[in-house]
C-alpha cells in the first residue's frame, strides 16, 4: 500500500521520479467493447468506459439517439466533452450551448445540465474527460445527482 502522506510530511520529497508502468497502456477498439449498462441505464443513453488506469481523469464514449435527450444532472466533478458526430445543445444551468462536431463544452462542477440531440435521423456522439477519478482517490468527493 502507498504511503499515506500528512502535514508533517510536508518536506519530504522525492530525489529521483521513476516511471510506474501499468500493465495496460491502451485500450483498442472503445465502441466496439461492451456498453456500461449501469451508466447507459442512468443517462437515457449509451455509453462506453474507456479501460485506462488513470488515478485522476477518466473518459468514455457517449452517445444521444435521434432526437433524444439526456436526464438533467449535476455531478462534483467537472467535464470536457468533446463532440464527435452529430448537432445539438446543451442546457448548463441557464445557458443553452449549441453544439456541433468538432466543438468541445465544458461542465463546470456541480452546475445542472442536460444535453439534446438536434437531429431526427442520426445519432449524436461525444468523448467526456472528467476528474471524477481524482476526486474519488481524494475521499469519495465525486457525487452525481439526478433530478
Amino acid at each position: 500500500m502507498a504511503k499515506k502522506y500528512s502535514s508533517t510530511d510536508f518536506g519530504e520529497t522525492a530525489e529521483k521520479l521513476t516511471a510506474l508502468l501499468p500493465h495496460k497502456l491502451a485500450h483498442k477498439q472503445v465502441e466496439l467493447g461492451d456498453v456500461n449498462e449501469k451508466f447507459s441505464s442512468e443517462r437515457k443513453h449509451p455509453v462506453h468506459i474507456v479501460d485506462l488506469p488513470s488515478h485522476s481523469i477518466s473518459m468514455s464514449i457517449g452517445g444521444l439517439m435521434p432526437g433524444d435527450s439526456s436526464n438533467r444532472h449535476r455531478h462534483s466533478y467537472e467535464t470536457v466533452a468533446y463532440i464527435l458526430e452529430g448537432r445539438g445543445y446543451s442546457m448548463i444551468e441557464d445557458i443553452k450551448i449549441e453544439w456541433q462536431a468538432g466543438d468541445a463544452i465544458y461542465i463546470p462542477s456541480w452546475a445542472w445540465h442536460h444535453h439534446v440531440n438536434l437531429d431526427e435521423d442520426k445519432s449524436a456522439k461525444y468523448l467526456a474527460c472528467e476528474n471524477a477519478p481524482l476526486l474519488q482517490n481524494l475521499g469519495q468527493l465525486a457525487i452525481r445527482e439526478e433530478a
